[in-house]
């Protein structure tokens, strides 16, 4: 349906039940009629505010998609996200038409739906004022606000008061696809009765009745589980949601994953010690450089890797691999019989990094998927399980990653693989690992992978407000105040001080919970036993929903074509970024060195070190993604039409009023906590390659970039689309990819559904194609400061320190700084 005949349906809708149930009669009835008629009013006030702001965005949202095949950004997302909610209003209300005189049908059942998805849409509304004002204060063509202040802080201040629970009740996943809202109705459920459950000192039955009787009171009470989720959101530490997390890490659920899981020849978590190597340069392979092991915050330590192969290769049973192998506590997955077959090493090799905002997780929640994509691509994988935040922040899990990079390489034929091709994939937090480890590896000089595959990539790790980020105010996976602790976590500014809860004891929490059942049980399971005789009518409404844009023959035009024993010092090493910024920058830049073959560098002294700043070119605040110089008049005036200034011109106000005379949004009864301290180093390229000078992006190897959703509905959808842009304008080959309306973290949901499965295989067919292009012209795999040394060897010395070494170090100093 086009965007005029989506309000037109639902005035009709709302005019025709609002004038049937105003004449109902006094009473217990009478009083659901009446809450039923204003909720009706009120959405239709609201529709007609949005028509036209809704009218304008449809109008000028295409000059922000990176191409006009692939529809994908942030105000797209918005406007999808606020039509989609518009016909679900509408089927409820036909729904209403149809079987308001039916004995089954309960006003009052029907009014709290509408109330609940009224308040949706209120809060909607708030945010595409917040969106034209982005579009007010933003340059031409860019989606993110370039500062921590303005439109980003008005942001934050009304995230943190806003009212979200409505997304996470009743219409929680309204906005995906029909095949995933069970399970985002699952994950709330088990969210909350977990949140119940944190931290309290009982004993394993008491969790289990404890657990037992708050998920049942949350399956049966929408409202309350929305009000909950809301509250654990807003609240809880990050620590909380690495335990909860890390549930599919436990032994039981990755038991019955594996099980249904791929079933592979080889699959061993390796445990890689600290030790350093060398390998040779791209420029001059005569000349090696030094890989020093990861040594920040925590000391120098082993690297966890699992190596995952549907076959059983020459080498993955070698002794030197085994007595890499670290026991896990289960059977050993490896074909060791003197007659198994042993197939000839693979050309290509899948280096993989997860996913988990930087917190959480391991390659044995992302197990399914690898297994898959290891028998489909017929090539090993090697999964590394880098340290986590907040214990190990940045540059940590970079370190580990890089090194693990530079290990698969150098001992290739202990992984199955001839060293020809190597691709680096990993989704969020992984594909951000990704393409800095290809930055890094440029400013070490080695060789390069032949290609990047990362799936939803976190690639700009600031405060900056985005229409896209926008949604996270109702994302049920990746809240705003969640993504938050995740990344100051990432970057050192967590205080990493978990809160203490009162111990209870299990017969206080049995009679607690039990109370709270039998409170809400008449009501939960009345609605419940209603929404059992809607079901039908339920599903239809999903699918139509859904499927309404593409099915109408209105529909709007299409768009054209445990402790380590290696650990030094580590209680000291904890609390600061590194106890010695000079030791650590020695072992972490490129030691070049000459003995017969290999050419002696002398580093430079602490001193000099410690000065050491980046060069102009490389400066972060010098570093803009403004990708439209000229300005077009035509599209100027069309934007003007959607932007809006701050109400009342209130633009220099510390505390200016956010949206129009005569509405507010809700608001939460308790603020969110928004730990959102400012630090430098979130501004790192390192950290944030969207951040990085052209000179660090051109020595990228190919980019693959896979979006959720044909018009997408991740909050870091804005990230994934000006990164592209950013590598397109500098001539870098990069693709992007949509997949259907999916969560974000698609990849680790690939067994629930097909559309996940789908979304799965797309990832491996890109990793495919890294693996089947032809060979990269030379200039593609040599960084632009290579090229030069090449030319003159005897400036290796001098100037080996290219532009993204000093801008590593540059790091390290940040943090050093910030420590003290």
């Amino acid at each position: 349906m086009d965007t005029k005949a989506v309000f037109t349906a639902l005035y009709d809708v709302c005019e025709e039940n609002a004038a049937f149930f105003s004449g109902a009669t006094k009473g217990q009835a009478g009083d659901a009629a009446q809450r039923l008629v204003d909720a009706m009013t009120t959405i239709q006030e609201h529709a007609r505010s949005l028509e036209p702001v809704i009218s304008g965005f449809a109008a000028i949202y295409h000059h922000f998609d990176f191409d006009p095949h692939i529809p994908a950004n942030g105000y797209r997302s918005l406007v999808k996200v606020v039509r989609c909610c518009l016909l679900h209003i509408i089927h409820k209300g036909r729904y209403i038409t149809s079987n308001r005189r039916s004995i089954f049908f309960r006003v009052s059942h029907s009014a709290t739906e509408m109330e609940v998805y009224c308040s949706a849409l209120c809060q909607l509304r708030a945010l595409l004022y917040l969106a034209q004002r982005l579009l007010h204060d933003n340059s031409q063509g860019n989606l993110f606000f370039q500062e921590e202040s303005g439109i980003s802080q008005s942001f934050l201040r009304e995230y943190a008061s806003m009212h979200k629970g409505c997304f996470y009740g009743r219409c929680v996943g309204f906005q995906f696809t029909p095949a995933i809202r069970p399970f985002l109705q699952s994950i709330a459920i088990s969210l909350v009765a977990f949140g119940d459950n944190y931290k309290k000192h009982q004993s394993g039955i008491g969790v289990a009745a404890s657990s037992l009787l708050t998920s049942g009171k949350y399956a049966i009470d929408p409202d309350l589980r929305g009000q909950e989720y809301e509250r654990i959101t807003q609240n809880l530490d990050v620590h909380f949601w690495k335990t909860f997390w890390n549930i599919t890490e436990t032994e039981v659920l990755s038991s019955l994953v594996s099980m249904t899981a791929t079933q592979v020849k080889v699959n061993r978590a390796l445990s890689v010690p600290p030790m350093p190597f060398d390998l040779p340069l791209v420029a001059d392979p005569t000349h090696t450089v030094t890989v020093s092991p990861p040594a920040a915050h925590i000391g120098p330590g082993p690297v966890q890797m699992r190596l995952i192969s549907y076959e059983l290769r020459e080498g993955q049973d070698s002794e030197k691999l085994l007595a890499l192998c670290r026991s896990e506590g289960g059977p050993i997955s490896l074909s060791l019989g003197l007659k198994t077959k042993r197939s000839p090493p693979s050309p290509w090799l899948v280096l993989h990094f997860h996913g988990g905002g930087f917190v959480a997780q391991t390659s044995k929640s992302h197990e399914p998927y690898l297994r898959s994509w290891s028998q489909d691509l017929n090539a090993p994988i090697l999964s590394v399980d880098y340290s986590l935040a907040p214990e190990a922040p940045f540059p940590r899990a970079l370190e580990e990653c890089f090194y693990a990079y530079c290990w698969a390489i150098k001992n290739h034929n202990l992984l199955g693989w001839t060293g020809e091709r190597v691709c680096l994939a990993g989704d969020s937090a992984g594909g951000n690992l990704c393409v800095t480890v290809s930055m890094r590896a440029a400013a070490h000089g080695v060789r390069m992978p032949d290609g990047i595959v990362a799936a939803y990539p976190a690639t700009l790790l600031t405060v900056y407000a985005s229409p896209s980020r926008l949604l996270s105010l109702m994302d049920p996976l990746l809240p705003l105040s969640v993504l938050a602790r995740c990344l100051s976590a990432y970057a050192g500014t967590d205080p990493q001080v978990e809160k203490q809860v009162e111990k209870v004891s299990t017969l206080s929490i049995v009679r607690r919970d039990t109370a709270l059942l039998l409170r809400d049980f008449k009501q939960g399971a009345s609605n419940w036993i209603h929404s059992l005789l809607d079901r039908g009518s339920a599903d239809s409404v999903r699918k139509s929903v859904s499927e309404a844009s593409l099915t109408s023959p209105h529909a709007d035009p299409p768009v054209s074509g445990k402790e380590s024993e290696y650990s030094l010092e580590k209680g000291s090493l904890k609390s600061q970024t590194c106890q010695d910024l000079g030791t650590h920058a020695n072992s972490g830049a490129s030691n070049v060195q000459k003995n017969a073959n290999h050419l002696s560098t002398t580093t430079a002294n602490h001193n000099s070190i410690l000065d050491i700043t980046l060069t102009p070119e490389s400066k972060p605040e010098d570093v803009s993604f403004f990708l439209c110089k000229e300005v077009d008049p035509s599209v100027s005036e069309s934007f003007s039409f959607v932007a809006i200034p701050p109400p009342g011109g209130q633009e220099d106000s510390e505390n200016p009023r956010e949206f129009p005379e005569g509405f507010e949004p809700l608001r939460s009864e308790q603020l969110a906590e928004m730990n959102m301290q400012s630090s430098p180093i979130v501004r790192n390229p390192y950290m944030s390659p969207l951040l990085a000078p052209d000179s660090m992006l051109k020595g990228l190897p190919p980019v693959h970039i896979v979006l959720r959703g044909n018009i997408d509905l991740d909050p870091m959808l804005d990230d994934s689309v000006m990164f592209a842009k950013r590598l397109r304008n500098i001539g870098q080959p990069v693709t992007l990819c949509a997949v259907d309306d999916l969560p974000h973290g698609f990849l680790s949901l690939s067994q629930l559904s097909r559309e996940t499965r789908e979304a799965a295989n797309i990832c491996m067919e890109r990793i495919r194609d890294v693996f089947t292009m032809k060979d990269p012209p030379p200039e593609m795999r040599m960084h632009r400061k290579l090229e030069r040394t090449n030319q003159k060897p005897s400036a290796i010395p001098c100037h080996f320190q290219s532009t993204m070494q000093n801008c590593y170090i540059h790091s390290l100093m940040l943090f050093n700084q910030q420590q003290r």
